[in-house]
């Protein structure tokens, strides 16, 4: 196949559904899409608009937002495709003057997607978006799956965890639960 690389968007459970307002359908090409932000009033963003800013990549069919994004190889053809679709909505929905000046936009978010592709196929990339001195902000972090051999993984526990961490920012309430005293408070615990 091609050595050209682009990133697709990945669920791997319905999370996005309940995190942004509108999520991407699972494998359409994507971006990041800070563009969409760009008029937006950033700090005092809320609930789902500000979990879109935080940590969500568009696909270029919906401009449905993606937690998580998956390298994958791709052809020129599906290259252009994702070209136009997002000229398309950067015409026609956020109001470029033209098709031409919206193309040449999809084209520069298109390639600098694919710059986050240096890594191997089927590698797993997610973004944290930040804004920094009235500027946006992407890191990028690939996420790598542990291999039985691993210490602390096992293939038994893999893909059931009973917990999971998520990051936050410090300015959100703390939330805790007492689970020893839950338990205590139990009917037919003897307490």
């Amino acid at each position: 196949m091609s050595s050209l690389r682009l990133p697709r968007t990945l669920r791997l459970d319905l999370s996005d559904t309940f995190v942004f307002t509108h999520a991407a359908e699972p494998g359409e090409w994507a971006v990041t899409g800070s563009f969409l932000f760009w008029d937006q009033d950033l700090p005092n963003l809320e609930g789902k608009a500000r979990a879109a800013f935080r940590s969500g990549f568009v696909g270029v069919s919906s401009l449905g937002f993606s937690t998580l994004v998956v390298v994958s190889e791709a052809t020129e053809a599906e290259r252009d495709a994702a070209v136009e679709d997002l000229a398309r909505h950067i015409h026609e929905r956020l109001g470029a003057p033209d098709r031409a000046m919206a193309r040449a936009a999809a084209r520069e978010e298109i390639d600098f997607a694919g710059t986050l592709c240096g890594v191997p196929v089927g590698s797993v990339v997610a973004m944290h978006r930040t804004q920094v001195d009235g500027a946006i902000s992407e890191a990028f972090r690939t996420l790598h799956q542990r291999d039985a051999g691993t210490p602390g993984a096992d293939r038994l526990h893999a893909h059931a965890r009973a917990f999971r961490f998520v990051e936050t920012d410090d300015e959100e309430p703390e939330e805790r639960a007492d689970l020893i005293g839950l338990a205590r408070d139990r009917p037919g615990t003897g307490s």
